[in-house]
């Protein structure tokens, strides 16, 4: 129980050393999230068979998907690219703008990585890095003169390679 803060930085960006260490300059803070921030990991397991034996002799790890939930309480601009899996906004004197990706480029997914520090079962600090990741769902922006404007995100954490696991979480269990 409490809050979390949600990070995202370039796929490939430099972790921070330690589960204690601030996130280095590469990695930006969101801003505030409401409803919290969701991390999904499910799995799917193929049976085996063997004709010798009516029961299951065993599984083996078929998939693995991890998604990472959560609405962005800040629906700045550089956010809703994040959502759309775009660069940053572009800024001029008096305006900032968001083109939405076309041509080619859009072809070419722009992965990110995200990094969420919460607490773990011991009242310490959990992180949770994602490596490499894509907002996979749409998102939606809702303007209500009754409701909290959000931008809702999910993201898919993917490979990275055989030497690195595309997620790591981290207790923090210094005395």
């Amino acid at each position: 129980m409490g809050p979390g803060f949600l990070y995202v930085g370039a796929f490939g960006a430099a972790e921070p050393a330690t589960v204690v260490t601030a996130p280095p300059v590469a990695w930006a803070n969101v801003g505030g999230t409401l409803g919290g921030v969701s991390l999904n990991i499910s799995q799917e397991y193929t049976e085996l068979e063997v004709d010798q034996v009516v029961d299951i002799p065993g599984r083996r790890l078929t998939k693995r998907e991890l998604t990472i939930e959560t609405q962005l309480a800040e629906a700045t601009l550089e956010n809703m690219a994040l959502a759309l899996n775009q660069t940053a906004p572009t800024v001029a004197t008096t305006e900032k703008t968001l083109d939405a990706a076309n041509g080619a480029s859009v072809f070419v997914p722009n992965y990110s990585a995200l990094l969420f520090d919460g607490f773990g079962p011991n009242g310490k600090r959990r992180r949770f890095i994602a490596r490499r990741c894509l907002a996979v769902d749409g998102t939606e922006t809702a303007y209500s003169k009754d409701e909290q404007t959000v931008l809702s995100v999910k993201w898919s954490a993917h490979y990275v390679s055989a030497a690195i696991a595309p997620f790591k979480a981290v207790d923090d269990i210094s005395a």
